[in-house]
């Protein structure tokens, strides 16, 4: 097994594909491409020496020891600064940057206001709907019960007209029959 197929080994390795590009004799030997949005470019150094060293067999693999000397800075081109120069700002631009901020924050202060206006103004109707509400069901409640008492005064009334009238009938078969038994003890 040569030292290249091991190289090729390690590259399939998730721990070693992070320094695929330093191993790699492609991207040793060509020019690194900067990016702007690249945090860390590994291209950027040169890893000169590579050590693998195999371990032992294993009925689950082979192990293997990578040893990587220190990288090199040496050869590294100057970094260019990719921001743009600050130009000085002159009395009058800082004046009207300072207006816009004041009308962006008096726009978003009357936004507010507006916002909170309406907030209010939905609460007071929400509150009146309530009360009328409530002040709705507290009559229909009034009405209902009034119309149950009257309904049980006019039962209880003619409850009692019934009791009277089945007492006053008593009365009357009761005085009959003692008109009977007089009669019949008297004839």
């Amino acid at each position: 097994v040569t030292l290249c197929s091991y190289r090729d080994k390690l590259k399939e390795l998730p721990l070693v594909s992070l320094f695929c590009s330093c191993i790699n004799p492609q991207t040793i030997d060509c020019k690194p491409i900067y990016k702007a949005e690249d945090a860390v470019d590994l291209g950027w150094c040169v890893i000169k020496d590579v050590e693998v060293i195999e371990l032992n067999k294993r009925a689950s693999g082979q192990a293997f020891e990578v040893i990587l000397k220190p990288p090199s800075f040496d050869g590294i081109p100057e970094l260019n600064a990719t921001m743009p120069q600050r130009r000085e700002l002159s009395m009058e631009e800082i004046q009207k940057k300072l207006e816009a901020a004041e009308e962006r924050r008096k726009c978003q202060e009357a936004e507010l206001l507006k916002h909170l206006a309406e907030k209010r103004e939905h609460e007071r109707e929400v509150i009146q709907k309530a009360f009328e509400e409530n002040n709705n069901f507290i009559k229909n409640s009034k009405e209902k019960l009034e119309q149950k008492m009257e309904a049980n005064k006019e039962n209880r009334e003619a409850l009692l007209a019934a009791m009277l009238e089945r007492l006053q009938e008593k009365e009357e078969r009761t005085l009959r029959e003692k008109q009977r038994w007089r009669g019949l003890s008297h004839g």
